[in-house]
């Protein structure tokens, strides 16, 4: 139903240049204009729409707003709402407003001596005052001696917290300390102290392979960026259209096939969902664009006009239609080179009249001139490696979704290495059909709220609310809107692992995190250094999440996964590698040593492998396991002369996730992993011998993923219970095989993924987004303003005090610690370094003009302002991963 591709200066019918730039100019739509209010002073528009063609979507003119950081708004009240930035904790505050702060410490350690001293002056003038002629204190012979033991012991604890506060303080703020020594204290000027600096929110990009897949797999992280403020654009790559038939099963059978309308109804649905997540009003109105792609053809472009910040971006190419099953025609065929280029499926409401089609590398440059324009700081994107199952071999996942997370992948790594004027960005992969297999990872009131989007998308109510014949939602999932358990869960695929911060025997900090596909390093020099970084270790295509260990000699050593491409398609390979500090302490690391893979060629088992997951032994033996793509465990161990072995087979079937390690109080090395039900375990007999066999711990079923680590003589493990978000805990000693003990719901603020746990702390991210923790034992959970990327870390600088860190949504490094004993706070978030974004910088996309288009016939919508930079798109959905039965093809979430 499309063209041959016109290439570059090709004009479409209504007279445009296509051009080949994301940024290059077309005329306005010739179905009428008129003058457009002129943009209020200093508001920046996020989208160059210099003559683009414009077709109002619905609703009425409103003046512009601004795109960077509006303000926070929360349409849909929450069981757990997005608290206020003073609640709990306090908001990060960056070095440069930190500095008017920075004296406290020495002036609360010169208080507590002159405090201390006073008290006791006052006291010994009322002992004499209390000595009788004898000498002897009165209170003496009415044994009140006991109260002056309750003093000394009150003081004893007011003294011991006041160096507990000023110690942390020092370790927090050690930057603006060291600024501060041999400083002559300067006239108060409180007038002219800074403001502390507000959290950036960042800039989240989505780009997903259908219509609803941001839905389905990336909510309710979607939500809560919404609701943050936070500018999201979603980017669709096809457009859904499966078998055109827009009904549920009743009348599957009597309803006509229209693709390009199934596919408008499809877009419909997701206008409406978006708008609901963002104001609260389903049919809330949208502009809708066309703009030329720098890959030479044409995108739509939809802009939310009561939150501007929120973009959809159609690419509108085909989908193939099919799971598993061999379709030349889709982005596996054009990744293959089955075919030489993949044509656009035009949406019938769509203001892009003009069909095209994309190369390879064209596909690649679309992504690339969306990513240059809206500047993302997190990229959020499907699994590019799913696997298969292992009895049928068929795919875990919809090829469409990890055909087009590959082509994200390319268009990162051009970014990043062609575009040097940019953030730095962090990449966050989501685990797609398989989440269905796996316990639920959603409290019930976040799985409700998450149907209840799904049911606006579906069109439940068949109300023509957007005013569009082909309908305002996808009946196809109407009977079943939360697909096959979807709604019940998210799972991350990637960057799960809670040990990439470290600390060395200075009590220095080292924080690790995949930034612009390569592994950034921030490092603060001892207990009160200055924070540094972050920089970029050399070596290019890693992907999310890296773990860190602390070899037998003092040294760090990062491990994690990259991915190259080759020459040919068949040559694409994940491996694991690893890089060394070269000496303890040192700022320079080796070079990546690569560790291969147990994966023989991608197209077995799509080079699924999970994050390793690294350990010592009580011998000093370094090893490195991961889950392969025939979920069991395989593992490589260091010789003691610094050779590798060979990947062994360790058995366990149905695992999931990533591993995880930890050495017991006797030095052995145990290993665990998540089934679908439970969690098996291996563990060494004694230190420096190979793992024992596979075995059962008969722990209940737990959401993905787990963390252990080395105490109380074994090693602990933290999960979630399913269904709840409860953090629980169980111990498992090693002494003759696996025993499981004092199984613990330690409770908590719901939420998924990763928990991190040092000395008293455990953190981890709540229902609402935030990063939740609690400091001790029996104190009530607390939440911070915080979303981040992937996991938090955490670990023990050394013996009293316990460091905490994330990294934002902005890809920027927020640092906290608290003592490691009873009743503990966290200090202020630190953020470190400058700002990834400040808001000084220069818009990434230019105010459009003045000039507007009116209102489209086909849309009888009034005229609407010029779109600024796209938003996300969701895939389309079918009711479930198993293999299609007899009648209409499932759409393909």
């Amino acid at each position: 139903m499309s063209d041959s591709w016109q290439g570059p200066g090709a004009r479409d019918p209504q007279g445009a240049s296509t051009g080949s730039g994301w940024g290059q100019q077309a005329r306005p739509s010739e179905q009428g204009q008129q003058p457009d209010r002129a943009p209020r002073q200093g508001r920046q528009q996020p989208y160059p729409a210099r003559d683009a063609r414009q077709q109002p979507y619905q609703g009425h003119p409103q003046e512009r707003h601004a795109y960077a950081h509006p303000p926070r708004q929360h349409a849909h009240p929450h069981p757990h709402p997005h608290p206020p930035e003073q609640a709990h904790q306090a908001e990060p505050r960056a070095e440069s407003a930190e500095h008017a702060e920075a004296p406290e410490a020495p002036e609360a350690e010169a208080a507590a001596p002159e405090a201390a001293a006073e008290t006791s002056g006052s006291r010994r003038q009322a002992r004499r005052r209390a000595r009788g002629k004898d000498g002897v204190r009165d209170g003496a012979r009415d044994g009140t001696r006991p109260r002056r033991r309750r003093r000394g012991d009150l003081l004893k604890v007011v003294a011991f917290c006041v160096v507990t506060a000023v110690g942390s303080l020092i370790l927090l703020r050690g930057n603006e300390l060291l600024d501060r020594l041999g400083t002559p204290t300067a006239p108060d000027k409180a007038a002219e102290t800074p403001a502390p600096e507000p959290p950036d929110p960042g800039r989240v990009l989505q780009v997903i392979a259908h219509p609803d897949d941001d839905l389905y797999f990336m909510n309710p992280d979607l939500r809560y960026s919404i609701s943050a403020g936070s500018p999201v654009t979603s980017v669709y790559l096809t457009s859904g259209e499966a078998d055109g038939i827009n009904a549920g099963s009743a009348k599957a059978a009597t309803t006509k096939p229209d693709k390009p309308a199934y596919a408008e109804a499809r877009q419909n649905g997701i206008r409406a969902a978006y708008a609901k997540m963002a104001t609260g009003d389903r049919g809330s109105p949208w502009t809708r664009t066309v703009v030329p792609t720098k890959g030479g053809g044409h995108a739509e472009v939809d802009v939310l006009m009561a939150k501007p910040q929120v973009n959809l971006v159609w690419l509108q190419l085909r989908e193939a239609g099919t799971v598993y099953e061999t379709a030349p025609n889709s982005l596996h065929g054009l990744w293959d080179g089955k075919i030489p280029r993949l044509d656009s499926m035009l949406a019938s409401g769509t203001p892009v009249k003009q069909p095209f089609s994309y190369s390879k590398d064209q596909v690649v440059q679309t992504l690339v001139g969306i990513l240059e324009q809206y500047r993302p700081t997190t990229v959020r994107s499907q699994d590019p490696t799913p696997g298969r199952y292992p009895d049928t071999k068929r795919y875990t996942d919809h090829q469409d979704h990890f055909y087009g997370a590959r082509f994200v992948q390319l268009a990162t790594a051009a970014y990043a290495k062609d575009v040097t004027d940019r953030p730095h960005f962090a990449v966050q992969n989501y685990a797609g059909y398989i989440n269905g297999s796996l316990p639920s990872a959603l409290d019930p009131d976040e799985a409700k709220e998450k149907l209840d989007i799904l049911g606006t998308y579906a069109w439940l109510d068949r109300q023509n609310h957007c005013n569009s014949p082909a309908g305002c939602g996808d009946l196809k999932i109407s009977d079943q809107p939360g697909g096959n358990r979807w709604s019940d869960s998210i799972n991350y695929a990637r960057g799960t692992s809670t040990n990439w911060l470290t600390s060395d025997a200075q009590q220095g900090l080292w924080a690790f995190k995949v930034l612009d596909g390569q592994v950034a390093v921030w490092h603060r020099a001892g207990p009160a250094g200055r924070w540094k970084g972050p920089d970029l270790l050399p070596g290019t295509g890693m992907d999310p999440g890296v773990s860190t260990v602390t070899l037998a000699d003092g040294r760090t050593a990062v491990f994690g996964t990259r991915t190259s491409f080759g020459a040919k398609p068949t040559d694409y390979r994940r491996e694991v590698v690893h890089a060394v500090q070269k000496q303890p302490g040192a700022e320079q690391f080796t070079e990546w040593q690569s560790l291969g893979t147990p994966e023989t060629a991608d197209e077995n088992w799509t080079s699924d492998i999970s994050a390793p997951a690294v350990s010592v032994d009580g011998t000093g033996q370094l090893a490195a396991y991961v889950r392969d793509g025939a979920a069991g465990l395989r593992g490589r161990v260091q010789q003691p002369d610094g050779s590798w072995g060979p990947w062994e087979k360790y058995g366990g079937t149905d695992l999931h996730g990533s591993p995880a390690t930890a050495t017991d109080g006797a030095g052995r090395r145990m290993v665990f992993a998540a089934t679908s039900r439970s969690v098996v375990g291996w563990t060494q007999p004694t230190p420096g011998a190979p793992l024992g066999q596979v075995t059962a711990t008969g722990l209940p079923d737990t959401t993905l993923p787990l963390t252990a680590d080395g105490r109380e003589g074994g090693v602990r493990l933290w999960f979630r219970k399913p269904g709840s978000g409860n953090v629980r805990t169980a111990l498992i000693t090693g002494e003759g095989g696996l025993k499981v003990s004092q199984m613990t719901d330690l409770g908590g603020l719901q939420g998924f993924g990763s928990v991190t746990a040092s000395g008293h702390l455990l953190a981890g991210r709540t229902a609402g987004g935030q990063l939740g923790s609690e400091a001790g034992s029996g104190r009530p959970w607390e939440r911070s303003p915080l979303l981040f990327v992937g996991a938090p870390s955490s670990t023990m600088t050394g013996k009293g005090l316990v460091s905490l860190a994330v990294v934002g949504l902005d890809a920027r490094l927020y640092v906290t610690s608290s003592a490691d004993v009873p009743n503990a706070h966290l200090a202020p978030w630190q953020p470190v370094g400058p700002r990834n974004a400040p808001p000084s910088l220069p818009s990434p996309v230019s105010p459009p003009p003045s000039p507007a288009s009116s209102p489209s016939p086909a849309s009888s919508a009034p005229p609407v302002s010029p779109a600024s930079p796209v938003s996300p798109a969701s895939p389309t959905s079918p009711a479930s991963s198993a293999s299609p039965a007899s009648g209409p093809a499932p759409a393909a979430p």
